[in-house]
């Protein structure tokens, strides 16, 4: 599975279990839909979650007039994700996930996401690197 298919999968199966409260396993089974199973794609999931008070402390500095429970929960998953990625992943360059990111937010967000996503997360990025 491609990292872009796999960020995909990532994020449709944490958007089940902030939004539906379902378990993360059958949250992957549901958004793999009969596909075989990404280690990348679990360590996002997994990870993500476990992580997810650090993550959210990482986050909330940078919310310029919002708090992280008003963001839209799309918006949210996916800052919580890429923030997981950028600490967490050491393999892939802090650039290649804010450009994941912003292009999942495209995706699956509104017309202002990509644009909110991109500002935060590059924040984020300067604060991790130093």
């Amino acid at each position: 599975m491609k990292r872009r298919t796999a960020r995909e999968k990532a994020l449709q199966a944490l958007f089940q279990v902030n939004v539906s409260k379902t378990d993360p396993n059958e949250a992957i089974v549901h958004a793999l839909d009969e596909q075989k199973s990404d280690q990348f794609m679990e360590s996002l999931v997994f990870g993500t979650i476990e992580h997810e008070k650090e993550l959210d402390e990482l986050i909330t500095p940078h919310l310029v007039n919002w708090t992280i429970d008003r963001l839209a929960n799309i918006d949210k998953t996916i800052l919580r994700m890429a923030v997981y990625e950028l600490k967490y992943e050491h393999d892939i360059p802090a650039n290649v996930t804010l450009d994941e990111a912003v292009e999942l937010a495209k995706a699956f967000g509104d017309e202002q996401s990509s644009k909110f996503i991109n500002g935060v997360l590059s924040k984020i990025k300067k604060d991790i690197e130093n």
